[in-house]
């Protein structure tokens, strides 16, 4: 089928991205879906500072690319093999294509699957094709298995989760990355337990997410830190008791002040090795650092290596939030139906697909939080 898809040729194009135009809204091919595959008419999708780093450069990815990975969508047609979806389905889509049977998956911890992380790499789906095709015949990589931003994709099964019906579009869309990644972070991979202070580092859609997850488990402090004053607003408005400006150069030293000596978790949102750096001096002895950013791969930082066994430090890494994604995500959505989540206020902007450069040139600037194309 003809569906209208949004393509990056090339990465590191100059901003503004709303003059050098570095993604193009195309007419594209999409094939049929094969085995354990489904064709999804999307509904919403978010913009990601995930896909941002694809922009740009710092997250390199196989070229030409149909972008876009977080979204939800109804399911339009199933392939051979998938039993447990029909046509008229909800479904939130997820970044890790999950395929059950690798080790980790195995173990319980599917966000690390590693059949999933191999076609993410290579910009295909599980089983290796590339089903989306330009007019001249050549073929387009997959952006994490979703390539969302586009009226039609098609995922592999591992790429979905059935949710319930009812969610509006937009909200529903940020489910599969930001909140799913945020909440995960917090719930998951910190084990926030009641009371605890709890410092989050980067109030995009995932560091939101996290302070609401911190709320969500009973966290007595939660400490936002951002750049950009808006941002430190919404964070007041998700949860945080606290906010404090990361420009400060008094910054680790006020937030020892505020949490009696340290945090008892710091979670880095933000995908830069110096905030890491940061957050990790802000925990209290005993304390753990939870990192679910993406920085560029050429970043190194450092820490007292004395100080992970002389202070019993925890330092660790979430990605998808530590999460599994069929169970996490009603238990997510439940929370939101209760008012638990007010995963509304990450919603800053909705777009329409030929508004995506613009969107992006926005999300650079720290001038939104989500933005959803709406289809």
């Amino acid at each position: 089928m003809q569906i209208r898809a949004a393509v990056l040729d090339r990465m590191e194009t100059p901003r503004p991205y709303a003059q050098t135009r570095p993604i193009s809204v195309e007419t594209v091919s999409l094939d049929e879906p094969g085995p354990q595959e489904v064709r999804v008419r999307m509904t919403a999708a978010g913009l990601c500072h995930s896909d941002l780093s694809v922009i740009n450069g710092d997250r390199p990815r196989p070229m030409p690319m149909a972008l876009g990975h977080e979204a939800a969508g109804i399911v339009d047609a199933v392939g051979p093999g998938v039993l447990d979806l029909k046509r008229g389905d909800t479904v939130a889509l997820i970044f890790v294509p999950i395929c059950g049977h690798c080790n980790p998956c195995v173990e319980g911890r599917p966000a690390l699957c590693e059949t999933g992380a191999a076609a993410n790499g290579a910009g295909t789906l599980v089983g290796g094709e590339r089903r989306l095709h330009r007019p001249d015949g050549s073929t387009l990589n997959h952006q994490l298995g979703v390539s969302c931003f586009a009226e039609y994709a098609v995922v592999n099964r591992g790429s979905l989760v059935k949710i319930d019906p009812d969610l509006s579009p937009d909200i529903a869309a940020v489910f599969g990355c930001a909140v799913l990644t945020g909440v995960g972070a917090a719930l998951n991979a910190a084990g926030i337990r009641l009371g605890q202070s709890v410092a989050v580092f980067g109030m995009g859609g995932v560091g939101l997410s996290a302070v609401m997850g911190a709320k969500a488990a009973g966290a007595g402090k939660i400490i936002a830190i951002d750049t950009v004053a808006a941002k430190r607003e919404m964070a007041l408005a998700c949860g945080a008791t606290h906010v404090f400006d990361a420009a400060d150069p008094e910054l680790v030293n006020q937030l020892k002040a505020a949490a009696n000596g340290g945090v008892d978790v710091a979670i880095e949102a933000v995908g830069a090795a110096a905030v890491l750096e940061i957050a990790y001096q802000a925990t209290r002895r005993g304390g753990m650092t939870v990192t679910c950013g993406l920085p560029n791969p050429k970043q190194i930082f450092s820490i007292p290596a004395v100080s992970l066994v002389a202070e019993e430090r925890t330092l660790k890494g979430s990605y998808l939030g530590s999460a599994v994604p069929a169970r996490d995500i009603p238990r997510y959505i439940e929370l939101y139906k209760a008012g638990r989540l007010p995963v509304d206020k990450l919603i800053t902007h909705r777009l329409t697909l030929d508004q995506i450069n613009e969107g992006f040139d926005r999300l650079a600037a720290g001038e939104a939080v989500r933005q959803v194309i709406l289809f």
